[in-house]
């Protein structure tokens, strides 16, 4: 039996609805692309990761998003989310060089964007000109991830 390895690099891609269940969904789809790959080590992180982003997408736009997770060269991995809102908030805006505050103990939110610089290897943001009718196309938000990316605190 010969198996087949697919070119690299590879990618997905879903669009979400605004609904509050498409970071569930998200999340799934992550980990059974990176399962059917073979990546369980990037799995973790990868999916926190994603559920953060996306979960910002539904709390801070009106419409829908799209998830792309790429497989690249040497074991990175890229996940980007598209959003319909123009802004870039830190420390996506600076391409990692602003930091994100860190939240207040008893603050039940504000962890997403520090978790992100926290554990990814990059992260960067655009916002995405003029769409029609002189309406911002929206942003695109992005992480990269190592070859062997883990979360020491999720790991068993």
């Amino acid at each position: 039996m010969v198996t087949v390895a697919p070119p690299h690099p590879w990618a997905y891609a879903l669009r979400l609805p605004r609904d509050p269940r498409a970071v569930r969904v998200a999340r799934m789809t992550v980990r059974a692309a990176l399962d059917g790959h073979g990546r369980q080590d990037a799995v973790d992180v990868v999916e926190l990761l994603t559920s953060e982003l996306v979960t910002n997408a539904y709390l801070y736009t009106k419409g829908p998003a799209s998830l792309r997770l790429t497989g690249l060269s040497g074991g990175r991995l890229r996940v980007g989310v598209w959003d319909s809102d123009p802004y870039v908030p830190a420390p996506f805006g600076g391409a990692g060089d602003a930091s994100v505050p860190l939240a207040p103990l008893d603050s039940g939110s504000g962890r997403g964007l520090r978790l992100v610089q926290e554990y990814a290897d990059s992260w960067g943001g655009w916002a995405l000109g003029d769409g029609a009718l002189g309406r911002g196309a929206g942003k695109l938000l992005w992480f990269e991830v190592g070859g062997r990316a883990t979360l020491p605190l999720l790991l068993k």
